[in-house]
């Protein structure tokens, strides 16, 4: 079984899309040269892994597009 299981993981995001989507923009970011990995010790050792491994530790939140705005919205 792979670490994280891809049940936690939906379970953080709601959708299996939005998941996939967010991990793959994550691991992008992780793959470039100075980027910081914000999971200590992390047990992946390639950026999807360690984007997911972001996602399960709370690091990371996927939000979309709805989300982001109406919480620009309510702050205004």
């Amino acid at each position: 079984m792979r670490y994280p299981s891809i049940d936690q993981l939906i379970e953080k995001t709601k959708s299996k899309y939005r998941l996939t989507v967010g991990v793959a923009k994550r691991a992008r970011d992780i793959s470039l040269p100075g980027a910081k990995v914000l999971v200590k010790n992390p047990v992946n050792k390639k950026s999807i892994g360690i984007a997911l491994e972001e996602v399960h530790s709370g690091k990371i939140k996927i939000i979309d597009k709805v989300e982001k705005e109406a919480s620009g919205k309510a702050t205004e």
